[in-house]
């Protein structure tokens, strides 16, 4: 137990040290001329130019009328401007609401619709999107950056130059408390419209905590994760937690990841998820392991081959499992040597596993994840007008992750598969994630995605979605027949369709409702229509 990350202090703090405003307060009096936020173009924000500069938007946004408990949308790339609305709306007492920048059409109304929001500041090669869609409550639009629209029907538009030519915010920031409402991060969308999560100043400070507790002063976190997700804005509220730094990216890039670590001085990143760590051992040097400022990250999974990596590139690690609605609620030891486990539950979370009527499940057997926290507010609190889907979600007084896991006699769980993602087949219960990692260890793959589809006879059959690697020919026939000594009979997929590129989230999760859509095209292969038979193996 000693060497699980023992960072993370799961009391409430008082509002000092997790609001906003006196946060960036508190900087200002300790450390003013400290770097705060480096981007792209190697520009460093201190955290006075930052503290001013916040003061002046939101000034600027008051005067277009947001106001103590308004939304506002934040429809921008990874930037000055995403972190200026943010904290300058919460110096307002307002909410901040970010907008994936590959939203548009329907996914795009959705979200500013069920926001309520007023007011949007968004990228000016982002605005056209809004021409296609009608939103009711929007009254306003900020334009950030050169071009854009000349005019919105039913709306205003002004350039951000008003907001940074605003003075200082004329009225004290509103005095906000830990279980005030700071964000509404929206889902991935994964399993149909995404989902507003309510997240608090003792959320964010949570999901911040979990991951980056460990940081000091002298710490730059590099972020190349969204801002539109919780993983972005938890690293930038850590580093002002603990008054280091961040180095903003706008994405992940392997085959400059580790010269912008060294030309940005970052220490910590933001997390190695998937098949990252694949594409940046591809992408490294030699000097690379030896010439590199990264201390530590958390990655998931953890396999033979990221165990592997952090030993060469001479960083520690830790995994676990979060998500948007519960940071962080399992981790691991520091440089785990357990494979595939997301560890145990960390200080402050209890967990259990349970089946459909949230009775607890027996040892070793796959269950729902369910979770509450000691102190109130650590978790999401709900999802925004969505009032059916945070009953669900919170049934019996636990938040359903509806995620299914197994937990061994010590106390360690390990990821099975989305409830939604099981497969029952032939009277078992298939893990679409053990089908798939299967066949991505098949050479020539680049990816894949397991999904049930409906039979002739009302139970599942399998189809796999298989993303060839570059240049490769994949012959279903080939790859079924490579699988057949890898897989229980009834885990071998009966349809196989290949995709130059399996559809995607802009934070690379596979986008399995869209294949569930597409069901089987006319170019998927059948294994019954090949006439090749499978049969459990009869034993004498």
């Amino acid at each position: 137990m000693a060497n699980i990350p023992s960072w993370f202090d799961p009391q409430m703090p008082d509002r000092d040290r997790c609001v906003l405003a006196p946060l960036l307060d508190r900087a200002l009096q300790q450390c003013p001329d400290a770097p705060f936020a480096m981007f792209q173009d190697g520009d460093v924000w201190t955290y006075a130019h930052m503290h001013d500069k916040a003061h002046r938007w939101a000034e600027g946004l008051r005067q277009l009328g947001v106001g103590a408990g308004d939304r506002v949308l934040a429809f921008l790339p990874n930037g000055r401007e995403v972190i200026l609305t943010w904290f300058a709306a919460n110096l307002l007492g307002a909410c901040y609401v970010p907008i994936n920048v590959a939203y548009r059409g329907a996914l795009l109304k959705h979200v500013v619709d069920n926001s309520g929001a007023s007011v949007m500041v968004a990228h000016a090669k982002l605005t056209d999107r809004l021409r296609d869609i009608d939103t009711v409550s929007l009254k306003t639009v900020v334009q950030v950056g050169e071009g854009g629209v000349d005019s919105l029907a039913g709306k205003d538009i002004c350039a951000s130059a008003q907001l940074d030519a605003a003075p200082p915010l004329s009225v004290p920031a509103l005095d906000m408390m830990p279980w005030d409402l700071q964000s509404i991060i929206f889902t991935s969308g994964t399993t149909g419209p995404s989902k507003g999560v309510l997240s608090s100043y003792f959320h964010l400070y949570t999901a911040a905590q979990a991951v980056f507790g460990h940081i000091t002063p002298k710490d730059r976190i590099f972020v190349n994760g969204p801002m539109f997700h919780l993983g972005g804005t938890g690293s930038v509220y850590a580093a002002l937690i603990h008054q280091g730094s961040v180095a903003i990216a706008d994405g992940f890039r392997a085959s400059s990841f580790w010269q912008d670590l060294r030309d940005t001085g970052s220490t910590v990143t933001s997390g190695l998820l998937g098949s990252m760590t694949v594409f940046l051992a591809k992408h490294s040097t030699a000097a690379d392991q030896t010439d590199n400022p990264l201390r530590r990250t958390h990655f998931y999974p953890v396999t033979d081959d990221t165990i592997a990596f952090a030993r060469d590139f001479n960083f520690e690690f830790f995994s676990g499992y979060g998500s948007t609605e519960v940071p962080l609620a399992l981790v691991t030891d520091i440089d785990t040597q357990r494979r595939g486990s997301c560890g145990r539950a960390r200080t402050g979370i209890t967990c259990r596993l349970v089946d459909d009527h949230d009775c607890e499940v027996s040892s070793g057997e796959a269950g729902e994840l369910v979770v509450r926290a000691d102190h109130p507010w650590a978790l999401t609190h709900g999802y925004n007008a969505m009032p059916e889907a945070t009953a669900k979600a919170w049934q019996n007084g636990w938040f359903h992750t509806g995620d299914l896991l197994t937990k061994d006699p010590d106390g360690y769980f390990y990821f099975v598969d989305r409830k939604k993602d099981a497969i029952r087949r032939r009277g078992e219960n298939i893990s679409s994630q053990e089908v798939e990692s299967a066949i991505i260890a098949l050479p020539d793959v680049e990816d894949a995605a397991v999904i049930g589809i409906e039979g002739e006879y009302g139970e599942d059959e399998v189809m796999a979605v298989v993303e060839p690697k570059a240049k490769a020919r994949l012959d279903p026939v080939v790859l079924f027949k490579a699988l057949e000594p890898a897989l229980p009979y009834f885990m071998l997929p009966r349809f196989i369709r290949i995709m130059t590129t399996l559809p995607r989230t802009p934070t690379e999760k596979v986008r399995k409702e869209a294949l569930r859509t597409d069901g089987v095209t006319p170019d998927t292969w059948d294994q019954e229509k090949a006439g090749i038979k499978v049969q459990r193996e009869k034993l004498d």
